[in-house]
């Protein structure tokens, strides 16, 4: 379901084989994404390279992650995001609530800041 590779102390976590996150598969994502946040301090992006089409499910796992790494002094960051949808973030004013990263080395970056 999701591919994680660390780097530098931060995983990296995209979707295995699928293009849509959508509530076909948000529950077990979301799941497995919570795990990583049971540990305090976790700074987490998650790469939408490839992604075409995010639904309201998908999006409120993005906003459980959210509420889950504030809880656990962890950060959420989301990078890779094409422009359609970009289009739903903004359309859904979630462009402000998380940070969003054009490409995953700037994305990286912003956690040494």
């Amino acid at each position: 379901m999701l591919k994680t590779k660390n780097i530098n102390d931060i995983l990296v976590v995209s979707l295995k084989d699928s293009q849509r996150l959508n509530a076909m598969i948000a529950e077990p994502v979301k799941v497995q994404l919570l795990e990583y946040f049971n540990k305090p301090n976790t700074n987490l992006v998650f790469d939408l390279q490839g992604i075409s089409f995010i639904d309201s499910t998908g999006f409120g796992v993005f906003l459980s992650i959210m509420k889950a790494a504030n809880n656990n002094y962890g950060q959420f960051k989301i990078c890779n995001v094409n422009s359609e949808v970009m289009e739903l973030f903004k359309l859904l004013q979630l462009h402000h609530v998380f940070e969003i990263y054009n490409e995953l080395d700037p994305c990286l970056k912003s956690f040494n800041q």
